[in-house]
């Protein structure tokens, strides 16, 4: 990480010498200059702008970074400190972090030798993290373009990690990452059965490591992809909803019976939205205590002099009681109507 003393003298030296954001922008009225020729002019000035994004940003993440630590270190207030900082400045804590991130990528990238400082300006800035977040022989390959003058974008990286993960997965089966590697399987659609494969149990790895293996084509490939995902969700969200935990329902056969009589995306989906309604009612519950609460506690702060708010709170009682009614529409035509019975 970079000290103290040596982040002042490089931001002073990169505000000493500032880069040249002078362009001679192509006149868009010329109609004498082929468009092809106008679109590289822009072009190469849209360049110097990422390159200078890049790096301003990236020294916005080792001021930010800087500001952070040393309110780790003497202050006090759980980072109040460091948030305040931040609102003065107008900037956000996601914002704040997402440059933090960015700083600690190059600094992880450069200090480990696997980029020249000269390669940064190559990258875009989601390249750039998508790069640190990379397995080590990813960064190699990323870096080793950079250096070779290559403009890598997210997308370059992201279509380097698909390869290397399609050719090296040990959840693939050889014959699969074989096809992979001489690209008669093209890595942007095993990659994605690779990930949703990591998501699952080792039982379920191994049956759809058979199925590939027996059908090693991109359609098969798909399918199994969505299968795996499909699975995912289901094992999730089976997991959080209550109501199948007070059953005796045994969650393994039904999944193995929905994959035998293809429906897993339909029962997948069901439980999914299970676990989303008994959300929804945990979240309604806690919001209708809090509105009593406060048109209990209105009622009492008011009285014959303000009318107006007695009229408000009595407008509210009828979704304040035990039987919450809530019209469907405008007309008021379909209604709602819950009832609610807690245990309190």
């Amino acid at each position: 990480m970079v000290q103290s003393s040596e982040l002042q003298n490089e931001i002073v030296e990169a505000l000493q010498n500032p880069p040249e954001l002078d362009f001679d922008l192509p006149n868009p009225e010329d109609e004498g200059l082929p468009e092809f020729e106008f679109l590289q002019q822009v072009d190469r000035a849209w360049l110097v702008c990422d390159r200078f994004d890049l790096q301003t940003d990236i020294w916005r993440g080792r001021i930010l970074r800087a500001v952070r630590d040393r309110e780790k270190i003497g202050g006090e207030g759980r980072g109040q400190g460091f948030l305040k900082w931040l609102r003065d400045r107008e900037i956000s804590k996601s914002q704040a972090y997402s440059l933090i991130e960015l700083a600690n990528s190059a600094d992880t990238l450069l200090e480990e030798g696997k980029l020249d400082p000269d390669a940064i300006n190559n990258f875009s800035k989601r390249a750039f993290v998508e790069t640190a977040k990379s397995p080590t022989e990813v960064q190699q390959l990323v870096a080793t373009a950079a250096q070779d003058g290559d403009r890598i974008t997210r997308r370059e990286v992201k279509q380097l990690s698909d390869e290397w993960m399609a050719m090296t997965s040990d959840l693939l089966p050889e014959e699969v990452r074989e096809k992979a590697a001489d690209r008669s399987l093209p890595a942007r659609h095993v990659a994605p059965l690779v990930r949703e494969m990591e998501k699952l149990p080792e039982n379920y790895q191994q049956e759809i490591q058979r199925e590939v293996a027996e059908n090693p084509d991109v359609d098969s490939i798909k399918q199994l992809t969505s299968d795996a995902r499909n699975l995912s969700k289901y094992i999730d969200a089976a997991a959080q909803v209550q109501t199948l935990r007070d059953s005796s329902l045994d969650i393994e056969m039904a999944l193995e019976e929905a994959l035998r009589v293809g429906c897993l995306n339909v029962a997948s989906d069901l439980v999914k939205q299970a676990a989303q309604l008994e959300q929804t009612v945990t979240k309604l519950y806690t919001t209708w205590k809090r509105l009593a609460d406060r048109a209990d506690r209105l009622y009492v702060d008011t009285g014959a002099s303000t009318p107006h708010l007695r009229s408000l709170v009595s407008c509210i009682e009828r979704i304040t009681g035990k039987v919450i009614e809530v019209p469907l529409d405008e007309s008021g035509e379909n209604t709602v109507r819950l009832q609610i019975l807690s245990d309190e």
